[in-house]
């Protein structure tokens, strides 16, 4: 038996608005568009990709699922994605070498500190 990853899947209020801005965050490439689905991958052909469908209800409470990203640079990435339209949030982390962060719609997402080697 063999599972194939495709997608993690975002509900969204505004599939294309929300897709388009994490496309242009990560730098990935837009595979389908339509009114009720955006998707977005690193390349055309390369898996996992993130899928924005619709759901016309607004996000009540912490995310249950969220995505961890490892940069370069945590402080440069960071100031990145906040001029990119992101904000810090404050989810009860406390002190920790992880910044956590909000997309437009409230998907809380972390940027992490490089691992020791």
């Amino acid at each position: 038996m063999t599972l194939e990853w495709r997608n993690v899947i975002v509900h969204s209020a505004d599939p294309e608005a929300l897709g388009q801005w994490w496309a242009e965050a990560l730098g990935w490439v837009v595979v389908h568009s339509s009114d009720v689905e955006f998707a977005i991958r690193p390349e055309p052909d390369r898996l996992p990709g993130l899928e924005f469908v619709l759901l016309e209800e607004s996000k009540k409470a912490k995310s249950r699922l969220h995505l961890d990203f490892v940069p370069d640079d945590q402080d440069a990435e960071v100031a990145r994605l906040e001029a990119h339209g992101a904000q810090r949030v404050d989810i009860g982390q406390g002190d920790v070498p992880w910044v956590v962060m909000a997309d437009p719609e409230g998907n809380e997402f972390c940027v992490l500190g490089r691992r020791p080697q």
